[in-house]
């Protein structure tokens, strides 16, 4: 685990309909040392939480009754009445095939982890979210972290219609 990071202060909001896996994860934060998990089963209950503040990080299951994760997501990035529109927000789901995790990307979450996971693979994307977040983009359509997690130099063709390596004239 290679951040130490103090949990205590940090409240949590899990979403998931599966009461085992709500019973687990919200465990596994206290193991770590969080000392305030929220546990919610369905989106509207999670929208209840989210209106009312007081909440640092967002945990969502990908299938929520009502409105899905990404829904939830959608709420916190880009609705006017939203707490908190930088708030991370972890995506832990089974359904771990490319295009969940392309529309969870493209949705705004934060960092995606696939079920089954390790207490490890967790707290890895904690620490990121927490330790090094992403900074955020704001572009037409899309509000949300940085989908690049490494900044590369680009030597090819520029097809935004700008050219970052032309020289100011």
């Amino acid at each position: 685990m290679p951040e130490k990071i103090d949990f205590s202060k940090i409240r949590f909001l899990i979403c998931d309909p599966n009461a085992l896996s709500l019973t687990m994860l919200g465990d596994i934060l206290s193991m770590l040392g969080a000392n305030y998990v929220r546990r919610v089963n369905d989106f509207e209950k999670a929208m209840g939480v989210l209106k009312e503040g007081n909440i640092d990080i967002v945990i969502t299951e990908y299938d929520l009754p009502v409105e899905g994760g990404n829904k939830l997501c959608d709420y916190i990035r880009n609705d006017p009445a939203s707490r908190d529109r930088l708030m991370p927000v972890i995506m832990l789901t089974a359904r771990s095939e490319e295009q969940y995790v392309v529309e969870a990307r493209d949705h705004g979450v934060n960092e995606f982890v696939a079920k089954p996971y390790t207490v490890d693979s967790l707290y890895k994307r904690l620490s990121s979210v927490i330790a090094y977040p992403r900074p955020f983009i704001s572009a037409p359509g899309y509000f949300g972290p940085d989908r690049r997690r490494k900044q590369m130099p680009f030597n090819g063709k520029e097809r935004r219609g700008v050219d970052p390596n032309a020289k100011p004239s």
